[in-house]
């Protein structure tokens, strides 16, 4: 039996030089020489025992910086790659004017685009409509938190009223649906929360002000089905410059005036100064200063009430996205052109989890989807009829206006193994729309799909009431879309209330199918996206029976109590 060769490298013994210092005493596994940059071992042989003592601390130096401009600190961190200085060193050397060279000559020209995600900014974006903030909320790596249809009353909010040009019709029509829906929203609530009190009984061991708040919770859950895409909102977002500068251009480029409009505001508000919650106190401190030292209370209003402004130089560029609206109109058209002869189908559940099919198949339904109000089966079963030929048109629609630094569209992003069609109430929709690990592809607002009716509208005596309120309103929008004015489809649409359904493509893997069906269906949820996660979960424990032990889902027919939050 012929022996295998083996290379052996023999390691040198250890020298016996310097066997006594400090650093080869402590240094072992899971430790760094404690020794910093510049110090010297004589130094360190001479620091005694004391210092010694400490000396098995891992060297490592963590800690958190504060008060530097997201620009600055993305420049600081940037240069972790370029030099060897130190954050603090970094930070101490650099100036704006600095900052504002890198990033024009390393962002711009070189195109390393991934020095922005290093400068995290805050925004604040108040007065909007729902349906903007839905459109500011659609970026996958945004987070952010919107005010609460459950926690809040929005009686007071008001809402949006888009540009009708000369249309005093159309106007007329517009505001007076919204103001019947707000009085209708009001009056509902009211009753519904009195209805409410009057089921179920207060816990001895429950406060008066938290139970009625409890209550009142679950009344606003139901009666935000009145609220029109319309309401006046809120919302705060932590973003990196390289999302925000995408979110921008995206918005630019959006269909809706509004929206665009919107676009442009948080463009200025990176670029423009920003508010500091601290003004107020260091102006008064200033002054303090002044009095006692005028020259140093110049010194310290230069310093201290200085204009920040948090991206002055990686959103400047931001603007409309050719690619994005070039694609949007040659789509829209395939998809008119491909569906004009399919009627919609009628669902025949709220969730459905698709078959696998061909990838170039699915890039094609899903590049079209987005753009008809039909369901993903009946699109994809167009597309494969239409043949080999028609679907490579369509794909190479989705790339033809493609510029270097696009990303490519959304409908790109196949090939996941749990693809839901899901059909549901705009307000739980925007409850689902929070999952950002799963890829959503949404169809645009309307009517055609119906509206959601809760049994306990029924159950508290307004089901007729309400039912009146959802047609008069689905007659306003058609008459407000047919106005032979810009834009008139897209202004009727925030006329619709959130209880019209819509459809959602929503595209993930195993564990984040799991971690939607547990999370919503929890009794505390609104019953509408509690029947959407269960009937997740239903669909995948029918294809995969064996994966259905692993969710930990709550049943959704059990009697749920009005009392936990």
């Amino acid at each position: 039996m012929s022996q295998t060769a083996t290379n052996v490298v023999i390691m040198p013994k250890p020298s016996d030089n310097n066997t006594s210092s400090p650093e080869r005493e402590v240094a072992g596994p899971g430790h760094r020489s404690p020794l910093r940059a510049g110090t010297s071992a004589k130094t360190a042989d001479n620091a005694g025992e004391g210092a010694r003592a400490t000396q098995a601390e891992p060297s490592t130096e963590v800690f958190a910086v504060f008060g530097v401009e997201p620009e600055i600190q993305a420049y600081a961190m940037a240069k972790y790659s370029r030099s060897a200085l130190s954050m603090k060193e970094s930070l101490r050397e650099i100036s704006t004017q600095k900052a504002e060279k890198f990033l024009n000559t390393f962002y711009f020209q070189y195109g390393h685009r991934s020095i922005a995600d290093l400068a995290h900014i805050a925004l604040a974006v108040e007065r909007l409509s729902i349906l903007a903030a839905i459109e500011v909320a659609d970026e996958q790596r945004w987070d952010g938190q919107e005010r609460s249809t459950r926690y809040q009353d929005f009686k007071k909010s008001g809402y949006y009223t888009p540009d009708f040009g000369a249309d005093d019709e159309a106007r007329k029509l517009y505001r007076e649906t919204l103001d019947f829906l707000f009085a209708e929203y009001e009056a509902l609530s009211a009753h519904m929360t009195q209805y409410l009190i009057s089921i179920t009984p207060k816990p001895g061991d429950m406060k008066q002000d938290a139970y009625e708040r409890t209550l009142k919770a679950r009344a606003f859950d139901i009666t935000r089905y009145l609220l029109p895409l319309a309401t006046n909102t809120s919302l705060g977002e932590i973003v990196n410059a390289r999302t925000l500068e995408t979110q921008v251009a995206h918005l630019l480029s959006h269909t809706h005036k509004e929206v665009r409009v919107l676009g442009e505001s948080l463009k200025k508000a990176a670029t423009g100064a920003a508010y500091n919650v601290n003004a107020d106190s260091l102006r008064e401190l200033v002054e303090q200063i002044r009095k006692v030292d005028p020259e140093l209370g110049a010194r310290a209003e230069q310093e201290l009430l200085r204009e920040v402004r948090v991206a002055p130089t990686l959103v400047k560029y931001a603007d409309p996205n050719a690619y994005e609206m070039e694609t949007r109109r040659e789509l829209r058209q395939a998809a008119r052109e491909l569906m004009a002869d399919e009627p919609l189908a009628p669902s025949k559940a709220i969730v459905d989890l698709l078959d696998e099919e061909p990838l170039e198949v699915e890039i094609a339904a899903t590049l079209l989807y987005e753009h008809c109000h039909h369901s993903y089966r009946q699109i994809r079963q167009a597309v494969q009829v239409a043949g080999e030929r028609r679907r490579r048109e369509i794909i190479d629609l989705g790339l033809r206006h493609r510029g270097r630094h696009d990303e490519m569209l959304r409908g790109f992003r196949a090939g996941q193994q749990f693809r839901f069609d899901i059909l549901m109430d705009t307000g739980g929709f925007r409850d689902m729309h929070r999952h950002r690990r799963c890829i959503q592809v949404m169809q645009g607002f309307t009517t055609q799909h119906g509206y959601e009716m809760l049994l306990d509208m029924e159950d508290a005596g307004v089901r007729g009431r309400y039912e009146a309120a959802m047609r008069r309103l689905q007659t306003a929008v058609e008459k407000l879309a047919a106005r032979k004015t810009p834009e008139a489809e897209e202004n009727s649409q925030y006329a619709i209330p959130l209880a019209f359904r819509k459809r959602a493509l929503f595209k993930m893997d195993f564990a984040e199918a799991v971690y939607i069906s547990e999370l919503r269906t929890t009794p505390a949820g609104h019953v509408s996206y509690r029947n959407v996660a269960y009937a997740m979960y239903e669909a995948v424990a029918r294809k995969y029976p064996p994966l259905a032990k692993y969710f930990r889902v709550h049943d959704v027919t059990a009697p749920v109590d009005l009392l936990q939050r």
